[in-house]
């Protein structure tokens, strides 16, 4: 009796384990609200698949990261982003790629990929980089200066930055653990949505004069 008690209490488990184990795929936009008739919608969690039969080399290519882009702009840096919405062959498969440029004293300003880890490699210049812990980890800062071939890695979702600390412009090129990894410029979101937040909420967080906090919702 105990051998099959034993038994069935394997069998059970057996059954159960990988529903408890089992999760939902990671959302590769910001939000997909669901509908009730496909008739209803507009988009899906990712894309539709090409028919393989019509698939050439030319969906898994890519031209144009050898070109520097534009820094003409307030915080004197571009991202050149090849992801699923450039290179459909990237569809399901988990990663993309960008290249950055600064120009001297350039920065890619502080902000966060909700969907994606990031590694990052230095192709010219000095960089000055890093990224900070959560809450619960006391909000700590990993700060790196980075040379030509020096990597460093930005775990999903915290918030980081990259500057041009150096005299000459510099260009990296990083990697994403997502097809569309997203992106949330800490600034931006803060100051700059649509509609604004109310800035009494901001001059209390944020622990500043209300009419300093209107004049950044102002600037973005």
């Amino acid at each position: 009796m105990k051998s099959l008690s034993f038994l069935a209490v394997l069998s059970i488990l057996a059954l159960t384990l990988p529903l408890a184990l089992a999760s939902d795929p990671s959302p590769l936009q910001d939000f997909c609200v669901g509908v009730n008739s496909p008739a209803s919608g507009v988009f899906v969690n990712g894309k539709f698949c090409k028919d393989p039969r019509t698939v050439s080399a030319d969906d898994f290519f890519f031209s144009g990261l050898n070109r520097p882009g534009n820094v003409n702009n307030a915080v004197e840096s571009n991202v050149t982003t090849v992801n699923v919405n450039n290179l459909g062959g990237l569809n399901t498969l988990g990663i993309s790629l960008v290249r950055i440029d600064y120009a001297p004293q350039g920065q890619n300003p502080p902000h966060t990929h909700p969907r994606a880890s990031e590694i990052l490699v230095v192709q010219q210049g000095t960089l000055l980089v890093g990224f900070v812990s959560s809450n619960q980890d006391g909000n700590r800062l990993f700060t790196k200066t980075l040379n030509v071939g020096d990597v460093f890695v930005f775990p999903e979702g915290l918030v980081h930055f990259q500057f041009n600390i150096g005299r000459i412009p510099a260009v990296a090129i990083a990697a994403l653990s997502s097809q569309n990894a997203g992106v949330i410029t800490i600034a931006n979101t803060v100051f700059g949505s649509n509609p604004p937040i109310d800035p009494n909420v901001l001059a209390s967080a944020f622990q500043m004069d209300f009419n300093a906090v209107r004049d950044l919702q102002n600037r973005f």
